[in-house]
């Protein structure tokens, strides 16, 4: 069934207007307080929220769709979503909101929800949802001694930061090694800092003086040249950039070079190996992860299962079959033992882990395969469904066939934005070029 509403990352959209608009969050916290009141105890749902200016709009909207079925609201203001998830299930809360559109620019915003148990939403309850917010909601209103209330957690921040230090191995400690951290202006720009410099790292901090509008602007997971710079300027160890909701992470190295989720991945992979902390047999990755990837598995007589993109379907994959971790290309490590979701922080203290245990530089630890030429572009459209074109299906069938054996084409329309993204990855870099290419073209024709 297709959805109104949900995505495949919550409710995302562009701030004020349509589905991203206070009235539209008023109908989220009816309908998902409607949803989610099983018994006569008395409800609660957390918030937390990124730095963004229409925070503070969609957060009251939301407050007051969830009192007015009777719900009481806890407030964290500023936290990571993994944060939000955590402290769900730590305050036996009933749902769990985060108001964010992660790493886009300020203007847009996004809503996901987290179920008691910390884990987001299946696809049949968010339909389940947006039923009861385009079918009426007034008969689930509660009477005026039921309406809810709502109060601020202070110390929300502080339990992140205990629960995040938790993670990394007690033995262990980051004195000595020089640590670049970049927040994006965004939830974590308190709580990734005073972690780090907890554990006893020099921390040196930049994108933490948000102010509404400066969210992933030229910083952060998507744009890591500034850190990059800072890292060969100070002469850093590693650098740690996370996205607005610190939720995914990309690291650079002692040279200022990127290292992506898959080599993130496989560094963790290795390490728990070793120590039989893996579960699963391998890890969990999306189909945009690189085929370098999975051939090094292979190499290490692990295995990677795939997914469809979606940091919520490799969890669900986890989940059924047992695998301790997963994630995806673009930053969003789970770490199941840890935590419910991707979290930024959690995923950088394992690598933290692994510097400190066998004082090797970065650059040895998270080069451990040399990826494929991959290529992605993305192709914008008004409307329509572009890859149900003729032309365009052709188009991928001629590009499949030339690939072969020897690489992989994805193909799929993102869930948050009006794109069609076109992978292909292989041995040849021209052919991958040119399939790519060729393929946007026609997509690109057809879709006006």
């Amino acid at each position: 069934m297709s959805r109104k509403y949900f995505g495949t990352d919550g409710i995302r959209g562009r701030a004020n207007q349509e589905p991203m608009t206070a009235a539209t969050a008023l109908k989220v916290g009816m309908a998902a307080g409607r949803v989610f009141t099983r018994g006569e105890h008395r409800h609660r749902v957390v918030i937390g929220k990124d730095t963004r200016l229409s925070g503070y709009m969609i957060e009251n909207a939301l407050v007051a769709g969830f009192t007015s079925v009777g719900m009481d609201v806890f407030q964290f203001g500023p936290l990571p979503t993994p944060a939000v998830a955590m402290l769900t299930r730590s305050l036996r809360a009933d749902l769990g909101v985060m108001i964010s559109a992660s790493h886009n620019s300020y203007g847009d915003n996004g809503i996901k929800l987290f179920g008691p148990d910390g884990f987001k939403l299946s696809d049949e309850v968010e339909q389940e949802i947006e039923h009861h917010m385009d079918n009426g909601l007034t008969d689930g209103l509660a009477a005026p001694s039921r309406i809810g209330r709502a109060k601020r957690i202070e110390d929300a921040q502080a339990r992140y930061i205990e629960f995040a230090k938790r993670t990394f191995p007690r033995r262990l400690s980051l004195e000595g090694i020089r640590i670049v951290v970049d927040c994006a202006h965004g939830a974590a720009y308190k709580v990734a800092p005073t972690a780090l410099w907890e554990l006893g790292a020099e921390v040196f901090s930049v994108g933490v003086d948000p102010n509404g509008t400066n969210i992933n602007e030229g910083c952060g997971s998507t744009s890591t040249d500034m850190m990059a710079g800072k890292v060969r300027e100070l002469r850093a160890d590693i650098g740690i950039a996370l996205d607005g909701d610190a939720d995914r992470v990309i690291i650079v190295d002692e040279h200022g070079e990127v290292v992506d989720g898959d080599q993130v991945m496989a560094a963790i992979a290795t390490s728990w190996s070793g120590k039989d902390m893996l579960q699963g047999g391998g890890i969990v990755a999306t189909v945009m992860s690189n085929l370098g990837l999975e051939r090094y598995l292979e190499g290490q007589g692990l295995k990677l299962a795939r997914t469809k993109v979606g940091d919520r379907y490799v969890v669900e994959h986890m989940r059924a079959h047992g695998f301790n971790l997963g994630g995806e290309q673009s930053g969003h490590v789970v770490l199941s033992d840890f935590a419910t979701t991707g979290d930024g922080l959690i995923a950088a203290l394992q690598v933290l882990a692994v510097m400190a245990e066998t004082e090797k530089p970065l650059s040895d630890i998270c080069r451990l395969f040399d990826p494929l030429p991959q290529l992605l572009r993305n192709v914008r459209f008004r409307d329509g469904a572009p890859l149900e074109d003729d032309e365009v299906k052709d188009a991928i069938e001629t590009g499949t066939q030339a690939l072969g054996n020897s690489g992989r084409l994805v193909i799929r329309k993102s869930g948050t934005e009006p794109l069609i993204r076109v992978m292909a990855e292989g041995d040849d870099e021209a052919l991958v070029t040119r399939v790519v290419n060729d393929i946007c073209t026609v997509i690109e024709a057809r879709a006006g």
